[in-house]
């Protein structure tokens, strides 16, 4: 059995017993989460977030990108969200690495140059204000103040905050 047959196993037990299909598509906290795609991140989890709370926005690093931007404005400008917290994290893959030599590795590998930047950092609690820099300058967003920036430290579990 594969992976993905042992999960859709899963999504037939979890199926059965469903009940949150009334659940507005507005998240009910108003509020939007950028993060890593970490395997050890679940935001849930870490936030006590129940399902249909909030937007989860994932990607390497949990950088704000331009497609971070895009997914915020709709969150915010069409579902209602207000507020957005961008949680990066220790231990992160994207620490130390060199977004010139990541990429001409996959050039080397695959043939063809990537069109994106892969954004690695190399100081965690610089990149986190960076992003919300990103944010609370970007026009497209309606409630740029509202954003606020939090590693994640993977030891422990605990949330710091970073201005």
């Amino acid at each position: 059995m594969t992976a993905t047959d042992e999960l859709l196993r899963n999504n037939a037990a979890y199926a059965s017993a469903f009940d949150k299909g009334a659940l507005p598509r507005e998240p009910g906290r108003r509020l939007a989460v950028v993060t890593c795609m970490d395997a050890r991140m679940d935001a849930h989890r870490i936030l006590g977030l129940d399902q249909g709370e909030a937007h989860v926005l994932r990607n390497a690093g949990g950088i704000v990108t331009d497609d971070v931007v895009r997914s915020l404005t709709v969150s915010q400008r069409l579902l209602g969200t207000r507020e957005v917290l961008v949680v990066m994290h220790t231990d992160c893959g994207m620490h130390g690495l060199a977004d010139a030599d990541f990429r001409a590795q996959v050039q080397s590998e695959a043939g063809l140059r990537p069109s994106w930047a892969t954004e690695g950092f190399f100081d965690l609690e610089q990149a986190l204000r960076e992003g919300l820099l990103r944010l609370r300058t970007n026009p497209f967003l309606l409630h740029r103040t509202a954003a606020r920036g939090f590693v994640y430290e993977v030891e422990t579990g605990r949330l710091r905050e970073v201005g």
